[in-house]
C-alpha cells in the first residue's frame, strides 16, 4: 500500500479562541501562544515523516507557523466527528488525523502509526490519550460513518469510537497512549517529555514573563 496521507486539524491560534482551558492560570494570550507552539511542533513532526500527502485542515486563517508542503482544508462539519470525517474524506485513503495537542508527537510515532495502518490486516488505527479521548485516528478507506454516535471531549471517546469501528467490520489496531494538553499540568508534563521542543520553549518564556503560570511540582 501506497504511502498515508497526514491531516493536522487544528484552530488558527488566537486569544479567546484557543487552549481556553488554560486560563486561568494563563492569560488568553498565553494561552494561543502555548498553542501555537504546540500546532508548529505538530507540523514539524508531520513534515518529518513519509506521507503521500500532507494537509492541514484548518477552522481559521493560516498563520506564520505553517510551512511549506502543506494544502489547507477548510474545516466542514457541525460537531468534531463530522469535521474529522470530511477532513479524511477530502486527504483520501490511507490517512491518518492529528490534533494539536500532542506536542511530544514525533516523526517516528507517525510512521510507526502509518505503517501499522499500511498493513493488510487492519482497517484503522487508533491512538488512545490519557484523559480517555485519542490523539490520532486513521481509516484505510474514509467514512463519515465511523464517526456516527462517538461523543467528543468525553472521557469515554476513544472506547466509544474503537467500538464504532469494530461495529463497522473494522480491525482496529491500537497505538501508544500518549497525554494531550488541556491543563497547566498536562502542559508541564508534556513540556518536561519534550525539553527542546517549542512548546516547552513556550511554557518556559511564559513562566518568566508572566509569574502567574505557576508549575504544579514544588
Amino acid at each position: 500500500m501506497s504511502q498515508a496521507a497526514l491531516v493536522v486539524i487544528a484552530k488558527s491560534p488566537e486569544p479567546g479562541r484557543s487552549k481556553t482551558r488554560l486560563c486561568p492560570p494563563c492569560t488568553p494570550a498565553q494561552a494561543a501562544m502555548l498553542a501555537e507552539a504546540a500546532l508548529r511542533d505538530t507540523l514539524a513532526a508531520v513534515a518529518a515523516a513519509p506521507a503521500r500527502r500532507r494537509f492541514v485542515a484548518l477552522d481559521g486563517e493560516p498563520g506564520p507557523w505553517l510551512p511549506r508542503g502543506f494544502e489547507v482544508l477548510e474545516q466542514r462539519g457541525d460537531g468534531l466527528g463530522e469535521r474529522l470525517g470530511h477532513a479524511l474524506g477530502a486527504a483520501g485513503g490511507p490517512a491518518l488525523v492529528f490534533g494539536m495537542d500532542t506536542p511530544q508527537l514525533t516523526a517516528g510515532a507517525i510512521a510507526h502509526a502509518s505503517e501499522r495502518l499500511g498493513r493488510g490486516d487492519v482497517g484503522a488505527v487508533l491512538g488512545p490519550a490519557l484523559d480517555g479521548g485519542y490523539w490520532t485516528i486513521g481509516l484505510r478507506e474514509p467514512d463519515l460513518a465511523a464517526f456516527d454516535g462517538v461523543p467528543m471531549s468525553s472521557d469515554r471517546t476513544c472506547e466509544v469510537q474503537r467500538r464504532r469501528l469494530a461495529a463497522l467490520g473494522l480491525r482496529v489496531a491500537m497505538l501508544p497512549r500518549m497525554r494531550d494538553v488541556d491543563t497547566i499540568d498536562d502542559a508541564h508534563a508534556v513540556a518536561a517529555a519534550c525539553p527542546g521542543s517549542s512548546f516547552a520553549a513556550a511554557l518556559a518564556r511564559s513562566q518568566r514573563t508572566r509569574p502567574t503560570i505557576s508549575s504544579p511540582w514544588p
